[in-house]
């Protein structure tokens, strides 16, 4: 009897929560509390919603997570943790998993709880499930298929070139990608396409 398809949970798919978008809406003001419901969706609709509660005038920082999953209302606390800036400006801010008791700055909604990814078994991030072969396609072309997305960087609202009249290494390190895309011959990806 051949073996089951196993399909395993990606975590590029499921639902997170993390420091870096909590800062960007204004959470993470020092002594004082933010109510807000986080959505995600997608182009055509709404995949999901939970109230968030930010407490950080408290002794021990929280943030109150609340929502519904099937049928079942679900309420819990996930406790922030703060270290200093290796600047010497500033806290960083991470969540306490409180499933793992570990640091972290991105929560994954599986089996109905937002936790670190060590919490479940099984997981696996998209690039995991790529073949060898696959994985070397993509090493060689992939930035071939990038280079719309490379011009959308280089391009953007507010992007730096240069700083201090020299070029930013992240401006670089683009047009060295949109460079190695250009040197790809159109008849090497049509052949690929084709067998």
């Amino acid at each position: 009897m051949p073996k089951l398809y196993t399909f395993p949970t990606l975590f590029d798919n499921v639902m997170q929560l993390s420091i870096t978008m909590l800062k960007k809406w204004e959470y993470l003001s020092n002594n004082h509390i933010k109510k807000g419901t986080v959505t995600w969706s997608t182009e055509s609709f709404e995949k999901g919603s939970i109230t968030i509660i930010v407490n950080t005038r408290s002794e021990q920082p929280y943030i109150l997570l609340k929502y519904y999953y099937g049928d079942k209302f679900i309420e819990y606390r996930v406790p922030f943790v703060t270290i200093s800036s290796n600047l010497g400006k500033g806290l960083i801010w991470y969540f306490l998993c409180p499933q793992t008791k570990k640091r972290c700055r991105k929560l994954h909604l599986i089996d109905g709880y937002f936790f670190h990814r060590d919490a479940f078994h099984g997981c696996l991030y998209e690039s995991q499930t790529h073949s060898k072969s696959y994985r070397q396609l993509i090493k060689t072309f992939g930035v071939f298929f990038k280079r719309d997305d490379l011009y959308r960087q280089l391009y953007q609202k507010h992007f730096k070139k240069t700083y201090a009249g020299k070029p930013t290494k992240r401006y670089l390190r683009i047009m060295e990608q949109i460079q190695r895309a250009e040197s790809i011959p159109p008849y090497e990806i049509e052949r690929i396409m084709i067998s």
